[in-house]
């Protein structure tokens, strides 16, 4: 593929843009005067409020830096991941991708009967109702996608190739979950345990950026990247400890789960996420 957002010739500029993006995003969330931890449902709605105003003005960052001969060609909504050509494909087959990845974990869930739990109605209609599962599931992923993938991904596409441009991206991300060191003191947990929490927490949501990126960039579409941040987000990061707990038999099986999901999903990446299959040219 050649890409063609090359406005912007100096990428100090790009990268600056996407840290500006990135420190309006992280300070909205502490603009309010509260005395709650995040989990406090007055925290939430606050918070709520500040990602939709920092999602309502992200777009006009991206009007700015973007190369005006690309919004002749394409308007800015196609530009940031939305819209309805090929948006079928885009939401179900990256998810089906991902859940390919998280075989090992859904596994373990079957396993343990939480996985029953999806079909009980009880579970989605209680879930819907809760501030924290829609934070986790439903906000932060629409939030977030948008600010750190849909309107960033393209500036930094402008100076960087594809390759370049899906590891800086989610550096951004990443570096914006550095936030919680404040939340886990308040918390009552020491300075050195809060970094050193904050550290994991960075490196495996950058991971994940990557990965998010990448599915943006293939698609070209915004849900997918949303739909997989909300699947991964409700999976959590694998709770590989648990193996210790299953008699050896059963460890073997898991740990082929896991290893046969990994494998699957690194022949299927590429070949589920080709551009065509989703009327992708939108950097081309």
């Amino acid at each position: 593929m050649e890409y063609k957002f090359i406005a912007i010739p100096d990428c100090l500029l790009a990268i600056g843009t996407c840290f500006v993006l990135s420190t309006i995003f992280v300070s909205s969330l502490y603009v309010w005067n509260s005395h709650y931890d995040r989990d406090h449902a007055s925290t939430i709605k606050k918070r709520f409020l500040s990602v939709f105003v920092v999602m309502l003005i992200s777009p006009a960052f991206v009007y700015f830096a973007i190369n005006k001969d690309t919004l002749k060609m394409k308007t800015l909504w196609q530009v940031l991941g939305l819209r309805t050509e090929g948006l079928f494909q885009a939401v179900f087959i990256p998810l089906l991708l991902t859940i390919v990845l998280f075989t090992g974990p859904i596994y373990m869930q079957v396993r343990s009967g939480l996985f029953s739990a999806y079909t009980d109605p009880n579970y989605w209609s209680s879930n819907v109702k809760n501030l924290i599962w829609l934070r986790n599931h439903v906000v932060a992923p629409l939030a977030e996608e948008f600010t750190y993938r849909s309107c960033m991904l393209p500036i930094l596409l402008q100076c960087f190739t594809p390759l370049a441009a899906v590891f800086i991206c989610p550096l951004f991300f990443g570096a914006g979950h550095f936030h919680h060191v404040i939340e886990n003191m308040k918390k009552g947990m020491k300075f050195k345990h809060a970094i050193l929490m904050s550290c994991f927490h960075c490196f495996y949501t950058t991971i994940f950026g990557i990965y998010s990126a990448y599915l943006l960039l293939r698609t070209g579409h915004f849900a997918s990247a949303f739909i997989v941040h909300a699947f991964c987000n409700h999976m959590g990061f694998p709770e590989f400890h648990e193996l210790m707990n299953y008699g050896k038999k059963q460890q073997i099986i898991a740990s082929l789960m896991f290893v046969t999901g990994f494998v699957l999903w690194c022949f299927l990446l590429n070949p589920l996420t080709e551009p065509v299959l989703f009327h992708n040219h939108l950097h081309l």
